[in-house]
């Protein structure tokens, strides 16, 4: 019997998951903020727009920072707003050290980030470095050269199979669907080699075998930790190194798109791939300030995922097996005992994380019943629809069961209005490369981009004047608007508000998870630091325990009865 099996099998009356190894630094230390932060990912084009162009944009945000501090966030991490052509949503980065101009300028990025640190609110950026832009100097430099030159080795290029190089290298497929590798047109006009592009054609992928793509990458890194940023958020960290093979791969039929499998890809989870990161932290430590990396990798353990938060590594790493995780409490007990144990095991704080830009938002994920694979988004025939109720109270529940959890969480803009999956968009609004590159057979992540609705009553729910938004708001967002839901003690706004300060008060992200007897197969209850939390995962009504004090329900209560979809929070009475 392994640890691991121990811990969950323990016959005493409360188990105890090991304390998270984020204890309150002594006196006069500073203190790792990531370790328990809560963080609020901000994906710029759709958060408000200061131009009136229908994208949102960094003065946008700058104007709108009082309502994160009024939320009680502790850092937010910025979706890109680099130079991009824009073919994946600033995802294909053109200018690694500069602002998009449908974004602004280094200058509003520096006016964002000091009125974010006025308001003692941390900023991560996000970093993309499997892959640039094709309009990156780099990859046009690789074009005009001749294969074999040192500008086409910062990428992966690759002679052709077949007679006259006609065939692709292997057979992997892009991860928005079609192949991953592309040929091009020498200079002289005849067919070249191909280039591997593990997601749209548009985004070539460097070669990390190489010192000079490295050495551009710590120079990008210092360029955003002079300016006085917080931390990296980084894109596919599990993908930037590949088996130099280059072996045919298939994956498995039902594999989630961006990974995860129990036998990695060969262009995922690479050994190597650890040196990359181990380099990156010795030089956040070279700043004063506490910097931070966190890493996006789709893997197919908790235990796999902290091999990126090794002591030397990074320092989160975004939990996706706790986000996929059903409402449903054997399995959410679960995969938080697996999460607990396995970053404890290597000094990390648990990241836990509900909905992002890449996902089907929770509020509607955790009530379908159709297949949602990740990645591939859901459309308006969509088998197994929840009603947008139920979605809710499910969401709000699993949200204070998550923001009671010991350790980091991530928070996506607009979840706490309770907004749902727009799934209904029309088919002509739809900007994904998923939806193009697979001809409508998969309808991608727009649904959880849409902008945000500051006001009901105002044009474009106040998230642009004058201009069309670059995604459709549905009209059912009106109600779920900022200014509606600040007035509403009971709305959800007010939920999270008070969810963070609770949070906060009672110091729950250093704190310990300790599973408390009685509880019900579908109820999940645990304590933490001094209070006692009860998620009821089930059909029926529970009965609260005795001699505690409600602070904060998730849905009304029954008088003594906690119905079903809701979590509370609760506190012994003193005496």
């Amino acid at each position: 019997m392994t640890a691991q099996q121990d811990l969950r099998s323990s016959p005493d009356t409360a188990d105890v998951v090991p304390r998270e190894t984020g204890a309150p630094p002594g006196p006069g230390m500073p203190a790792q903020w990531w370790r328990s932060a809560v963080i609020y990912q901000i994906y710029p084009r759709s958060f408000h727009d200061s131009t009136g162009d229908g994208v949102g944009d960094l003065p946008g945000i700058t104007a709108r920072l009082g309502a994160l501090q009024e939320l009680g966030v502790d850092a937010i991490w910025l979706s890109p707003f680099m130079t991009s052509p824009q073919k994946d949503a600033g995802y294909d980065v053109a200018d690694y050290c500069d602002v998009d101009p449908i974004f602004g300028t280094l200058a509003d990025f520096d006016a964002l980030l000091e009125r974010a640190h006025g308001f003692g609110i941390r900023l991560i950026v996000d970093l993309v470095p499997n892959h640039s832009s094709d309009q990156h100097l780099w990859f046009q430099q690789a074009l005009a050269a001749a294969p074999g030159s040192p500008e086409r080795a910062r990428y992966i290029f690759r002679e052709g199979r077949g007679e006259q190089g006609e065939q692709p290298p292997n057979n992997w497929q892009s991860i928005f669907g079609g192949p991953a590798w592309t040929r091009i047109t020498e200079t002289d006009g005849t067919p070249g080699q191909w280039y591997l592009h593990l997601f749209d054609s548009s985004q070539p992928d460097f070669d990390w075998s190489q010192e000079e793509v490295k050495e551009e990458f710590r120079r990008i890194l210092r360029f955003w930790l002079d300016r006085g940023v917080d931390g990296f958020r980084v894109d596919v960290a599990h993908g930037l190194v590949k088996d130099q093979d280059f072996p045919d791969y298939t994956p498995d039929v039902d594999a989630a798109s961006m990974g995860g499998e129990e036998t990695p890809a060969p262009y995922f989870e690479q050994t190597a791939v650890h040196e990359i990161y181990r380099d990156w932290r010795l030089v956040l430590e070279e700043y004063p300030g506490d910097r931070a990396l966190c890493g996006e990798a789709w893997v197919s353990s908790v235990a796999k995922a902290a091999l990126w938060v090794r002591p030397d590594e990074m320092h989160q790493t975004f939990n996706f097996q706790y986000l996929e995780t059903p409402w449903e409490a054997e399995q959410l007990r679960g995969v938080i005992d697996d999460s607990l144990y396995a970053f404890n095991a290597v000094g990390a704080p648990s990241t836990w994380v509900l909905s992002n830009h890449d996902v089907v938002r929770h509020a509607t994920r955790l009530s379908l019943t159709g297949e949602n694979p990740q990645g591939t988004g859901i459309g308006p025939a969509h088998p197994g629809l929840p009603d947008r109720e139920t979605g809710l109270a499910r969401a709000r529940a699993a949200t204070a069961l998550m923001l009671a959890l010991p350790g980091s969480a991530y928070i996506y803009q607009g979840e706490e209005l309770g907004l749902d999956e727009v799934h209904d968009l029309p088919d002509a609004a739809r900007q994904d490369p998923t939806w193009f590159r697979t001809a409508g057979e998969r309808f991608g992540r727009d649904g959880c981009r849409v902008p945000l609705p500051w006001a009901g009553e105002a044009e474009n729910f106040g998230f642009s004047s004058g201009g069309t938004p670059w995604l459709p708001q549905p009209e059912r967002w009106e109600d779920l608007s900022r200014d509606v839901q600040r007035a509403d003690p009971d709305s959800t706004l007010s939920l999270y508000r008070r969810m963070l300060a609770l949070r906060a008060e009672h110091d729950l992200g250093l704190g310990e998870v300790r599973w408390l007897p009685g509880a019900e197969d579908a109820v999940l209850m645990f304590s933490n630091q001094d209070l006692t939390v009860l998620a009821n995962t089930g059909t029926k009504p529970v009965a609260l325990p005795a001699g505690h004090q409600v602070l904060l329900a998730t849905a009304p209560l029954a008088g003594s009865q906690v119905p079903a979809d809701c979590t509370v929070w609760l506190q012994r009475h003193a005496g």
